[in-house]
């Protein structure tokens, strides 16, 4: 399919950052709000981009974008995220922490943490905590996966299983209205759904452009977990699940 000039710049820009916004696209290119707003649901409509607000996301379907890439999309977002989920777990707390970039997030808050007993999947995780003293570093056994570190497969879950600790911080590639939680790795799915079972109070922490994506593989269910971080929830369906199942719905942008 030919893509004018700037369309095709823009996707590219879309697939190395995640996310394009308006404003930043506007200045780039030398034209108008209104007319890059016209560029990205042309492409929407096209399905090249997902639109949000704002601006639009590289879309999603049976694969995840590139690690680095999801690293930048919200990224303030998700080190507020973090920070608040780190002033939930105490010192001297076990925990696990999953694979993902707002994980991470919650892994650097941490580090001024004492006692804390770290069990982890998450090869940049294990690497930037393992150097604080004050913190335990366990690191799962299994399939090293070459794209962001994650160690996943049989030998993780049952190393996993061999523990039941006092926190568990997870994350999704993409939370469903109706509550689903999913993501693309069904090996990364089954350690998920492993630390999951094997913690005391699971913390969700995920930023609001997961309410734009989908994934294929079924993690579990919102009401499973017991604190849902996110910097803001417009989604009513998700507030009501959160309050029906008793789930503590924590926004960052409203603290």
């Amino acid at each position: 399919m030919y893509l004018p000039p700037r369309h095709a710049e823009i996707i590219q820009m879309a697939k190395d950052n995640g996310r394009v916004l308006v404003d930043d696209l506007a200045s780039h290119f030398g034209v108008t709000p209104q007319t890059i707003r016209k560029d990205l649901n042309d492409l929407c409509d096209q399905r090249m981009l997902t639109r949000v607000h704002g601006g639009a996301l590289f879309p999603s379907g049976i694969e995840n974008m590139q690690y680095e890439a999801r690293r930048k999309i919200a990224a303030d977002e998700k080190d507020a995220i973090g920070r608040a989920a780190a002033r939930l777990i105490p010192d001297s707390a076990s925990l696990f922490v999953n694979i993902g970039t707002t994980t991470e997030a919650v892994s650097n808050a941490l580090l001024d943490h004492q006692g804390l007993m770290v069990i982890t999947n998450n090869i940049n995780v294990a690497n930037r905590m393992r150097v604080y003293p004050s913190l335990e570093v366990v690191i799962a056994g299994g399939v090293v996966r070459g794209a962001d570190g994650g160690i996943v497969g049989e030998a993780a879950v049952d190393f996993i299983r061999q523990f039941k600790v006092d926190y568990a911080v997870i994350g999704a590639s993409a939370i469903d209205h109706d509550g689903a939680l999913l993501d693309f790795d069904f090996r990364e799915v089954k350690v998920a759904q492993a630390i999951i079972a094997n913690a005391r109070h699971v913390i969700l922490v995920a930023d609001s452009t997961k309410f734009e994506r989908t994934a294929p593989v079924r993690i579990g269910h919102l009401s499973q977990v017991d604190t849902f971080i996110t910097d803001t929830c417009n989604v009513e369906a998700i507030r009501t699940i959160c309050r029906d199942s008793e789930v503590d719905l924590l926004e960052t942008t409203r603290e």
